[in-house]
């Protein structure tokens, strides 16, 4: 009997061989360097692993598809501008083992979703389009032509547009991606999910309403001279190593550091940055001055906590308030503070968990620093209040007139490495009328104005059996959203699912009745078209739009890139019907950027400037004090408590990520920082609530949410007894999607909750 979907999508119930120290305080340094070596020699050719080591993140070379930290704007170094986790992104998606029609027909679907996340990513590059016919049990090679006809057949044979979904990664480049949104809305939907909507769309959505852009405002040069540097629910030690070196060079000027978060992460605390000999020998450098252990979802209350005293100080005469910008760039204030009244500070600082003497040295450090700027990420972003998290740290900023100036504002941290440049060019399932408005003026014909399926949607659009075809450009859809049983059901049930990736993942083994994987060429592969090599084009995490181009040849001549794929589909789907030349594009992609100056807004000449070395920033209404608001001024914001309660037997769960994964790729089985080696199925607990419930450490134990009244599992994971305030725990994704309820998700956003999760804990027998 063949498994079934649930069954394909979830990761097998077996332990390895857990090792337990104790966690580091001190990050970088040679383990790191040793680690990226190390997975480079195992994974790569030699000669293509010291080509990428000269290349990546340079000027004139290729843009890592890891993270998206903003690379310096002069300066870069000689010895390589890259972290281990970058290193390893690469030592994963250039992997010398590739995988073709012959290791299909010797391992059918269901034996590879008996592996290990882990085994699948490392089976090898794929190298040739395949196919799963419906009813079979293994993946066989297909010609593009036969492909590109088939997706076309199922698009067309929908009894309307809106019932096929198409889903975007992060790592798609703009030229990509503003081919394949403009490709959907000439098909005729607004079916857009993307990554996005399940990590800072909450973000997106609270710093549009109050500065009147969805992105931060800061630069790399401001975090170096900011006075005071908090970084909250964020680990950057392991999920942007690169960002370690901007905050040593902030506290190098005399900057201070405050890190709020569950966890104390290595990487916050210490810092050896493996390319300075000095720092390899004495040591590193100290950089958290404060680390706050905040109960999960406890931030509003503690912010809220800060502003109370705040506004203490300031009707008590200490001129605390930066009045003269309140007064001239913002609304809202007085509501504002008649709200922060009705809140009592002990109740909030209580709810936070957090100490008084701790809350003490963290307000010292704001009441007297006046250039602060915010870092966060998905510690914040994902919660049924995570529009309130964000927007609560902008009124902090505001009332502090630290927005605008140097040194000071927002740093919304992104995780993939063009998330933010795929929206911008127009990857939204509810773009703005204005880009419509341009794409109708352009092309000749009328994208629909009706919003389309965010990433929750399309999920329930799938199980309900509303959406028929599914194709996703990038990622591995399965294995990032929640609910995972659930969204692997709803995968199931399409005619058509189709997955455009550099190798094996999950979602390939999760599938409709009949499955494509299209195989493409990576960032550092060579990009052979008609014209030449191509260049191509990506935004980072501040708004700096750089080229990247290839330098490596391709791992197989049936591979072709994201451009070529998109551009081949739209023209086997539209046919003479549409309004557009879609194999133009394909053979040079500086036609693809001309469209998008004529059609975004901040490309303008973008071919010529793109040419520049360090690339060119967007506009940035918030840098420059000029918010793009329906008030024409920064918004102060009301903002509620989290209303959640936990009764005696449960905890609040969030799911986090190891030292060796980004995103859902699984580098290794190790969380070197945090001292757990070989295994990833396990749960951090804190050890009075271990007493409590009588759990031994390493003791095999079941996990349960109950949302709304359904009940989800998740069995067999070890107990790791770990410094995590009580009532609160914390396991890796993907392992533990399946415990994340569909329902629960951000007000006004759609993120899922995956950080406020509400489970029971019991001895497995």
């Amino acid at each position: 009997m063949s498994a079934s979907p649930i069954d394909k999508a979830n990761t097998p119930e077996e332990f390895k061989n857990l090792k337990v120290t104790k966690p580091a305080k001190n990050s970088g340094g040679i383990k790191a360097l040793k680690s990226a070596v190390n997975h480079a020699s195992k994974y790569m050719k030699p000669a293509n692993a010291i080509k990428i080591s000269t290349k990546i993140n340079q000027k004139g070379g290729f843009d890592c598809p890891g993270c998206a930290w903003p690379d310096p704007d002069d300066e870069r170094s000689s010895l390589g501008e890259y972290c281990e986790n970058g290193m390893k992104a690469m030592s994963e998606e250039m992997q010398k083992k590739t995988i073709d029609d012959t290791f299909f027909a010797n391992h059918s679907v269901e034996e590879l979703a008996g592996l290990s996340d882990y085994e699948i990513g490392k089976s090898g590059r794929l190298s040739e389009p395949m196919f799963l016919a419906e009813g079979a049990s293994h993946y066989q090679s297909i010609s593009w032509e036969a492909a590109f006809k088939k997706v076309g057949d199922h698009l067309n044979a929908l009894n309307n547009p809106d019932e096929a979904v198409f889903y975007t990664s992060g790592r798609t480049t703009n030229e990509a991606a503003f081919l394949y949104q403009l490709f959907v809305r000439e098909f005729g939907t607004a079916n857009l999910p993307d990554c996005s909507n399940m990590c800072h769309e909450a973000s997106g959505s609270a710093l549009s309403e109050t500065l009147g852009i969805g992105k931060g405002s800061v630069t790399l040069d401001d975090l170096y001279k900011a006075e005071l540097v908090m970084v909250i629910g964020q680990n950057p030690g392991t999920n942007h190593p690169r960002m370690l070196t901007a905050l040593e060079k902030c506290k190098n000027n005399g900057g201070k550091i405050i890190a709020i978060n569950p966890l104390p992460e290595a990487g916050l605390i210490k810092f050896t940055n493996p390319q300075s000999p000095i720092k390899l020998l004495t040591g590193g450098t100290k950089l958290t001055d404060v680390f706050v252990p905040i109960t999960i979802n406890g931030d509003v209350a503690f912010i809220k906590a800060i502003l109370i005293k705040l506004l203490e100080k300031e009707e008590t005469g200490g001129h605390v308030f930066d009045r003269e910008f309140i007064d001239e760039h913002t609304h809202g204030y007085d509501a504002f503070v008649s709200d922060l009244k009705q809140f009592n500070f002990d109740d909030c600082l209580a709810l936070s968990g957090v100490s008084k003497s701790i809350f003490d040295a963290v307000f010292d450090l704001v009441l007297n620093k006046k250039k602060i700027i915010v870092c966060w990420a998905m510690g914040l972003t994902q919660h049924e209040n995570a529009v309130d998290n964000i927007r609560e740290l902008v009124n902090l900023l505001l009332l502090k007139g630290s927005i605008g100036k140097e040194g000071a504002g927002t740093c919304p941290v992104r995780g993939h490495s063009n998330v933010q440049g795929d929206r911008t060019v127009g990857i939204w399932e509810a773009a703005p009328q204005a880009f419509l408005d341009k794409i109708e003026s352009k092309y000749g014909f009328k994208p629909t104005t009706k919003h389309g399926y965010s990433v929750i949607d399309a999920i329930k659009a799938m199980n309900e059996k509303k959406a028929k075809v599914f194709f996703g450009l990038g990622g591995n859809f399965i294995s990032a959203v929640p609910d995972t049983n659930y969204s692997a059901q709803g995968m199931a049930h399409c005619n058509l699912t189709v997955h455009v990736s550099t190798k094996l993942n999950r979602s390939h083994l999760v599938t409709g009745k009949e499955a494509l994987i299209l195989p493409c060429l990576g960032r550092a592969e060579k990009d052979y078209q008609k014209t030449g090599i191509q260049t191509q084009s990506v935004e980072n995490s501040m708004g700096i739009v750089s080229s990247t181009k290839g330098i490596l040849e391709p791992c197989s001549e049936k591979l072709l890139s994201e451009v070529a794929v998109v551009c081949n589909i739209a023209h086997a789907t539209l046919k003479e019907r549409s309004k557009i030349d879609w194999l133009q594009y394909k053979d040079d992609y500086n036609l693809v950027r001309e469209d998008i100056q004529e059609v975004v807004e901040g490309f303008q000449d973008y071919n010529k400037r793109l040419k520049q070395p360090s690339g060119f920033y967007l506009p940035n209404g918030a840098r420059v004090r000029k918010f793009k608001t329906k008030t024409g001024k920064a918004n102060f914001s009301v903002n509620k408590l989290p209303e959640w309660k936990l009764k005696d037997s449960e905890l609040i769960m969030m799911t986090i990520r190891s030292h060796d994964q980004f995103n859902t790729t699984i580098y290794g089985l190790d969380d070197r920082y945090r001292g757990v080696f070989n295994e990833r199925r396990i749960i951090f607990m804190n050890r009075e609530d271990m007493k409590i419930r009588n759990l031994e450490e390493h003791q095999v134990v079941n996990l349960t949410s109950e949302f709304n009244g359904k009940i989800r599992k998740a069995n067999k994971f070890k107990v790791v007894g770990y410094d995590i305030p009580k009532n609160c725990c914390a396991t890796y994704f993907p392992e533990t999607n399946v415990l994340v309820p569909i329902d629960s998700y951000a007000h006004t956003a759609k993120t899922p909750a995956s950080k406020s999760i509400i489970i029971t804990v019991d001895a497995n027998t």
